[in-house]
């Protein structure tokens, strides 16, 4: 089955021409996503709090599969996530989203520290896998 990459209007079509990258990549049932931040989705601006890029980069990662033709977190399987820093707020965090987003479900999580991501005012990026049994992505939706 042939890829269909997607990018969401606003930061995911911008990205997509200046970074040269699709915000999502479906292939059959399994809708894998980059990684998203804490910025806002139609005018790129990031939260200066962790807690509030944390929540926004969750809000942005359901607006991702959405645009792809998923149901949003509730079909999550796998979680990447990276902190600058890595520290017990943004655990906490993660975890207040992960109940509020995947109440019935506990996915796969690898969580990272790293001393920088791909833009300055970043301090945190989440990528998901998501298994989609029923949709069909944006692209082909008519």
């Amino acid at each position: 089955m042939a890829p269909i990459f997607t990018s969401y209007p606003g930061v995911g079509e911008t990205n997509q021409k200046k970074f040269w990258y699709s915000q999502a990549v479906r292939v059959g049932v399994r809708i894998e996503c980059a990684g998203q931040g804490g910025w806002n989705p139609e005018t790129g601006e990031f939260y200066k709090e962790i807690n509030a890029q944390i929540d926004q980069a969750f809000d942005n990662c359901e607006l991702n599969l959405r645009h792809a033709g998923g149901q949003g977190w509730s079909q999550v399987v796998r979680v990447n996530s990276y902190h600058v820093p890595i520290n017990n707020e943004a655990l906490d965090a993660m975890v207040r989203n992960f109940k509020k987003w995947m109440p019935n479900h506990q996915p796969i999580w690898t969580c990272v520290g790293v001393p920088r991501l791909g833009e300055d005012d970043m301090r945190v990026e989440i990528e998901v896998v998501a298994v989609d049994e029923d949709g069909k992505p944006i692209a082909t939706q008519k």
